[in-house]
């Protein structure tokens, strides 16, 4: 049987491993990917810290869920893909057939419980490896003249906050204002997406002056250090009325307490960061008829709108490509800090 490396988290709370593993086999339905990129995700980093016993789904599985490749093999009954075709992988996969599913929202499938896994790198197996198979054609949308070494980032770093921000597009009108926490991955694709698709002011909050200046470059109008004059100064940059959206990429207690403060009334506070902070709600804790969401993933449909932004050239994922054998030191970077932009694994070169 032939094999192939995978990077797998092998137990809960402990780090993940380079192993050698079967290579898959397409069986009816199924698509037999060659990986070109997988991105680092820092909520990946999460789940290797997720305490036993807490998720649907047990170890051992690759990781990897922000994935792109070439169509290596397609099993009985598949169609609408070709052999050799560059595809991004849809992250979340859910039953198929389900109401949210049918108008492609995988990512808030109705049956998720019975599934039990969420998806390749999260509880089946992932892209940080040399071949990961995908479960059905409909969950590969075509990249056309678009790198999938490039592009693996768009299927999650971009799509995730694509769709947080198409929600509120229709407040987003001049003279609005956005602010967006964090600025890392996820972060400087927003405001990418903020600038292609909105004439909101973009005000860019992190704890690094190298992410910030990245921010700047691709379309914040003003950067803000995170620390206790953060709030003050988003406040002065938006004309001191608040932001009709605030993104919080990051999600701690400090960050949501912040994204509180910026808002505005009948503005948008959306949830995005997975680092387990809590905001206390009260009548008064944010402004009147201020709402606060949380937002996982997107759709399909929202995929396809996000590459059709990225060939005509309005966004463009910041990415650094590592060979597959430095994974576990690109999310020893990426923990620390040190990564701006996307850190891509490309197990193929």
């Amino acid at each position: 049987m032939d094999t192939m490396r995978a990077y797998q988290l092998v137990a809960w709370q402990q780090p993940p491993e380079l192993r050698e593993v079967p290579i898959p086999e397409p069986g009816p339905g199924e698509v037999l990917l060659k990986v070109a990129g997988a991105g680092a995700c820092h909520s990946d980093l999460h789940l290797m810290e997720w305490p036993p016993g807490q998720m649907p789904f047990e170890p051992p599985f690759t990781l990897g869920h922000e994935n792109a490749g070439w169509v290596e093999r397609v099993g009985a009954g598949v169609d609408g893909v070709r052999v050799g075709e560059a595809v991004a992988v849809y992250g979340p996969w859910g039953c198929g057939s389900c109401r949210a599913c049918r108008r492609s929202s995988e990512n808030y499938c109705e049956r998720q419980a019975e599934i039990v896994t969420m998806g390749g790198g999260l509880g089946r197996d992932g892209g940080m490896a040399e071949y990961m198979l995908v479960p059905a054609a409909r969950l590969l949308i075509p990249l056309g003249d678009l790198d999938p070494r490039e592009a693996a980032p768009l299927s999650d770093a971009a799509l995730t906050p694509y769709h947080a921000i198409k929600r509120s597009l229709h407040k987003l009108t001049p003279g609005s204002s956005t602010v967006v926490i964090g600025v890392g991955g996820l972060g400087h694709m927003a405001v990418q997406i903020l600038h292609a698709v909105s004439p909101a002011r973009i005000v860019a909050v992190d704890s690094s002056l190298e992410k910030l200046a990245l921010a700047a470059e691709v379309g914040a109008e003003v950067t803000v250090p995170a620390g206790p004059d953060a709030a003050e100064a988003i406040l002065e940059a938006v004309g001191g009325r608040g932001a009709e959206l605030v993104l919080d990429f990051v999600g701690n207690d400090d960050t949501l307490a912040l994204a509180a403060r910026c808002g505005r009334f009948e503005g948008d506070i959306a949830l995005v960061g997975l680092a387990g902070g809590t905001l206390p709600f009260s009548f008064f804790s944010q402004p009147y008829e201020c709402s606060i969401s949380t937002t996982y993933w997107g759709s399909a449909i929202e995929l396809i709108e996000v590459l059709e932004l990225a060939r005509a050239g309005r966004i463009h994922a910041h990415v650094e490509r590592h060979p597959l054998d430095q994974a576990a030191e690109v999310y020893e970077r990426l923990r620390r800090g040190e990564i701006s932009g996307r850190a891509v694994v490309c197990p193929h070169g």
